[in-house]
């Protein structure tokens, strides 16, 4: 049987590789970043990510690179959960 935590919000199995759109995060995780954090893990919530990675506890990881207005990159790594995602 597919371990549940490696499948979509539809059921849908997910591996290293494939697409996912994030629906959803949890508002819990998103308040643990200051304030100025939020709005780009916030943005992050219907964009579309490969997965690159599953860690030893089953959950796929998707990252995302921002430049702040110095020009710096910023790098999120998150970890979603099934009802966070939507296989494409």
């Amino acid at each position: 049987m597919q371990d549940p935590k490696l499948c979509d919000c539809h059921g849908k199995p997910v591996a290293i590789g494939d697409i996912v759109r994030i629906v959803t995060l949890n508002q819990e995780f998103i308040e643990n970043f200051p304030s100025e954090e939020r709005i780009l893990i916030e943005s992050m919530i219907g964009q579309f990510f490969k997965i690159y990675g599953i860690d030893e506890f089953g959950q796929p990881w998707v990252s995302k690179e921002w430049h702040d207005e110095d020009g710096v990159m910023q790098t999120h790594i998150i970890a979603l959960d099934p009802e966070e995602m939507e296989r494409i």
